[in-house]
């Protein structure tokens, strides 16, 4: 039986949170939490352990903070690429590819 991916989404504000799940939401994809501080999306990696985190600039200290509560979760990163993350997507268009690990238009994606 298959499940679907379980993403946990965070971004700085309410609007751009809201934008990034909608870029980050698919049929067979799951948003199990979002949060807008570090404090929010450590909690949420312990309690819906996410299998991909979605980070939208928040920074390399929130990455940090992720992986101490979620060691091995897949980090993806949207409008540029910050320490420790797995994959950047330069645009919220380009971040289901930069999920799954596809090479967008500018190259393939950072591992």
């Amino acid at each position: 039986m298959c499940r679907a991916l379980r993403l946990l989404c965070g971004a700085p504000t309410p609007d751009r949170l809201l934008a990034l799940r909608r870029a980050a939401t698919t049929v067979s994809w799951e948003v199990v939490g979002s949060g807008t501080t570090a404090a929010d999306l450590e909690r949420l990696a312990l309690e819906v352990r996410p299998d991909v985190v979605v980070l939208d600039g928040l920074g390399a200290d929130v990455i940090a903070v992720v992986r101490r509560a979620r060691p091995g979760v897949r980090v993806v990163t949207v409008a540029g690429p910050d320490e420790g993350a797995d994959a950047d997507s330069p645009t919220l268009e380009g971040l289901r590819e930069a999920i799954l690990g596809v090479p967008g238009p500018g190259g393939p994606v950072r591992t």
